[in-house]
């Protein structure tokens, strides 16, 4: 780990990070190392409609979003997401469409370092 990239995990203390995600083992791990950086953790959810009142109602200061639960949800999380300029990274190996500028973290899902460095780092690059 070098400086750069821890820098940016510090950056997850007092965050309010959703986690859209269907298998709970895997959100469970990086959960974990998340809330020893000092985020709050809200999930994870696979409830996607449940997803969409969080961000909706400004509960939430970043997300990782499963495309595959239901890519067109996803996508409409993005999109809210979006508007209130609230980053976000997509977990899969999936394209998104171009019009999203949120991550897709294809490799090392919990890494957490390739997380701070997609929400918090420079947008538009896949990690």
């Amino acid at each position: 780990m070098n400086d750069s990239t821890t820098a940016y995990s510090k950056m997850f203390s007092g965050k309010r990070l959703l986690i859209v995600e269907d298998e709970y083992f895997l959100a469970e791990r990086t959960g974990l190392k998340l809330r020893s950086l000092g985020a709050t953790l809200i999930g994870p959810i696979a409830d996607v409609p449940h997803a969409l009142d969080l961000i909706e109602g400004n509960q939430v200061d970043a997300a990782i979003i499963d495309i595959r639960l239901d890519p067109d949800l996803a996508y409409a999380m993005a999109e809210a997401l979006e508007k209130l300029g609230l980053p976000y990274v997509f977990a899969t190996a999936d394209n998104p469409p171009p019009q999203f500028s949120g991550f897709v973290l294809r490799e090392k899902a919990d890494d957490i370092e390739h997380i701070a460095m997609a929400l918090f780092g420079t947008r538009r690059l896949d990690i």
